[in-house]
């Protein structure tokens, strides 16, 4: 879920209410507060509570709530973690590979394992683009041995991996992290997406999901040729700028990012507004 801003640079919770209303009305399974969708590199610590808090008052427990309580500092990772588990109400914590300082991979191990000791069911989010490491598979097999180390959220553009978590944990829960490659990863073995593209259409991402899961791959097939330009066209730009464009466009949120985070190219905007109104979106 994106994170809105009024036009002065604060959190929007009038927006933000809307947004969760919207996503549970369309049939989400779930809301994802504060991952790298939510701009999370951008909001200080009380923000990120607060988003989080607020988030869950929202739903009103019709949802599941996973809050984004990643950081690269383990330290910092405990502090948000522990802030989600005093609030109550979070079903799990999305847990980044730590980013920038590269850690190897008993690191990465520790750092995962610190953060499931502290109780709250952890789905690892493995995206080497973003962290410049990828968590390696014999760490996933070990830290699928941990009980509150519940999912992984697959981010890498990679279907094989899938495939080889799977092999190595067959009871392990793997999320696709890409819209696009969701249904050949459910394919493979995923059992669902944490979806970029469900901000714009939820209930057509569900759709597509549950029909996949349910072995109609005619069916998801369809919604994913019909939806594939959208997919592709929401990371023509660094995420989240396309999808709160989108947003903007269809008057969900304004039209706000938080530096380094800017509006994107008016070729951009050309490409996403077309795709939105071929969809009948605008």
């Amino acid at each position: 879920m994106v994170t809105p801003f009024t036009k002065d640079g604060a959190v929007d919770y009038g927006r933000l209410q809307a947004i969760v209303e919207e996503q549970i009305a369309e049939g989400v399974e779930g809301i994802c507060a504060v991952g790298t969708t939510g701009e999370s590199p951008t909001l200080n610590h009380a923000e990120h509570r607060q988003v989080i808090e607020r988030t869950i008052e929202f739903a009103k427990g019709r949802v599941k709530i996973i809050a984004g309580t990643g950081a690269n500092s383990t330290s910092e990772a405990v502090s948000l973690t522990k802030a989600a588990i005093a609030t109550g109400g979070s079903d799990a914590t999305l847990q980044v590979t730590p980013y920038y300082n590269k850690p190897n991979a008993e690191g990465i191990y520790r750092h995962f394992m610190t953060i499931a000791d502290l109780g709250l069911p952890v789905v690892l989010y493995n995206v080497p683009g973003r962290s410049g490491r990828e968590i390696p598979l014999e760490v996933v097999a070990r830290l699928a041995d941990h009980p509150m180390v519940v999912a992984i959220k697959e981010a890498a553009g990679s279907v094989d991996r899938v495939s080889a978590i799977k092999n190595l944990c067959p009871q392990f829960t793997v999320l696709s992290g890409d819209d696009g490659l969701a249904l050949p990863m459910i394919a493979v073995g995923a059992e669902g997406v944490i979806s970029v593209a469900s901000n714009v259409i939820p209930r057509a991402m569900g759709d597509m999901v549950r029909a996949a899961l349910s072995g109609d791959f005619t069916a998801a097939r369809f919604l994913h040729a019909k939806y594939y330009r959208l997919f592709h066209n929401l990371f023509i730009d660094t995420n989240p700028v396309m999808v709160k464009e989108a947003m903007a466009m269809m008057g969900k949120i304004d039209r706000v990012f938080r530096l380094p985070l800017c509006e994107t190219s008016s070729k951009n905007l050309d490409a996403m507004r077309s795709t939105l109104q071929e969809l009948g979106l605008l």
